[in-house]
């Protein structure tokens, strides 16, 4: 069983949480649409036919949230800005009723001692940006630092932390890889060139923000994994060598190194990414903090049909192998491969089929899987690898993606037509392994 006085005591414990998928208020005070918005306008996107119009009704839930937040006995919050409603169309005027509804968040969560961890993007383009040609116009990379350097400008003293992106893997690859995602573009080409922006962004941001004089520490989110070979064969090798490249080192060589994989680049052949002189300068700029979410390996078979992985510890709800060494694995490679900042394990947790059962919500599976993360994390640690926090993913359930409200990852219940919280038992486990450390 994991000993929480095994972690530093400085050690931070948060939740985390996203705007689309909690806030609602789609259109509440001047707030412009998405491309989440514009994407759920098609139930056909969706596989329950939902949409992000109310979520949890965060946005007028908010200080009830906070209490709730509080009462979890976490250091920090890790949350997302709604860029459409700081700026409705991504560009020109900013919103103040947009940013008010963030300044009652952070005197709220200041009120109750819990510290800001800020991203900036977590996937809701403005959808005038997406109409001049979104994560594709390289031009929407200098409207991303605009955006950046008014948030820093405005809030940088009272965050802890600003996040660039959350999972830039995601906005390049389900939502111009394979149309899983939002804007719903199928088109590897894209794909790639929209992960380049998406870097270019990051830097151009991190100068804005610099420029800004805010104090708050700065960095990215990456989703992460170790890819692992389902057999010893050279092809099962080739694959997992090559899934490596062209996920996690794809994201962080330009980053940490100034340059993409070679081994990624060659694979892209003619699909890879128009690069302009000064990029990777822009890029390759020192960040105070590396995010890492993890929820799974990728397992590697190039067998017809592929060779299962063996799931020792099952799969959760969204079909996800339950791997927690995979954390260990990775965060070792990783400090062996680069130059690490700081790292905060930014997102992890897991979906699984929760219902009310006696007025509380059993989730001994999800207990289980964040207990047995945390072992792995703490092994990690043991073996040299600097991390700072812990955020548990997530807060509440919420709109989760394409899968809408059938898959709930929150450790407090929330019941959709009424918007009533119930803290799940892993709340209350969170909350006493928490204390434990004091």
């Amino acid at each position: 069983m994991t000993q929480s006085n095994n972690f530093p005591p400085d050690f931070t414990w948060g939740v985390a949480t996203s705007a689309f998928q909690i806030e609602g208020g789609a259109t509440a005070d001047g707030k412009g649409p998405s491309i989440w918005d514009t994407f759920c306008a098609d139930p056909a996107n969706i596989k329950d036919h939902s949409d992000g119009t109310v979520a949890c009704d965060h946005y007028h839930r908010y200080r009830e949230d906070v209490g709730l937040i509080s009462s979890l006995n976490v250091d920090a919050y890790r949350f997302s800005m709604a860029w459409a409603r700081v700026q409705p169309t991504g560009k020109g005027a900013w919103n103040e009723a947009g940013f008010a509804f963030y300044d009652r968040l952070l005197d709220e969560l200041a009120a109750n001692n819990i510290k800001a961890h800020l991203t900036l993007y977590h996937w809701d383009l403005p959808q005038g940006l997406q109409d001049d040609g979104g994560w594709l116009n390289r031009e929407t990379a200098h409207r991303f630092a605009e955006y950046a350097g008014e948030v820093a400008r405005r809030f940088g003293d009272r965050l802890e932390a600003i996040a660039t992106h959350n999972e830039p893997w995601c906005t390049a690859n389900l939502g111009y890889g394979n149309a899983q995602f939002a804007p719903g573009v199928a088109d590897a080409k894209q794909a790639i060139q929209v992960s380049h922006h998406l870097l270019l962004s990051h830097g151009l941001a991190m100068s804005a923000m610099r420029a800004a004089n805010t104090s708050a520490k700065l960095g990215i989110v990456l989703n992460q994994w170790t890819a692992d070979p389902a057999t010893d064969s050279a092809a099962d090798r080739a694959m997992a060598e090559l899934e490596y490249a062209r996920s996690v080192q794809w994201f962080m060589d330009p980053i940490f190194k100034g340059r993409y994989p070679e081994l990624a680049l060659r694979a892209h052949g003619d699909n890879a990414p128009v690069v302009h002189e000064g990029d990777f300068d822009a890029i390759r700029q020192p960040i105070d903090f590396l995010g890492c979410n993890y929820y799974f390996r990728s397992w590697c078979s190039a067998a017809t049909p592929p060779v299962p992985p063996p799931a020792k510890l099952g799969l959760t709800d969204m079909g996800w192998e339950i791997h927690p060494q995979g954390l260990t694995e990775l965060l070792i490679k990783l400090k062996e491969e680069y130059p690490l900042p700081p790292i905060y394990i930014t997102e992890n947790g897991m979906a699984n089929p929760d219902t009310i059962v006696g007025g509380g919500v059993p989730d001994q599976a999800r207990i289980d899987y964040v207990r047995s993360h945390l072992d792995a994390l703490k092994a990690a640690m043991d073996l040299g690898v600097d991390v700072r926090g812990y955020f548990l993913w997530s807060l509440l359930d919420n709109f989760e993606w394409n899968s809408g409200y059938a898959k709930r990852f929150g450790i407090i219940h929330v019941d959709y037509a009424t918007q009533k919280r119930t803290l799940k038992h892993s709340a209350l486990w969170y909350r006493e392994f928490i204390s434990a450390r004091g």
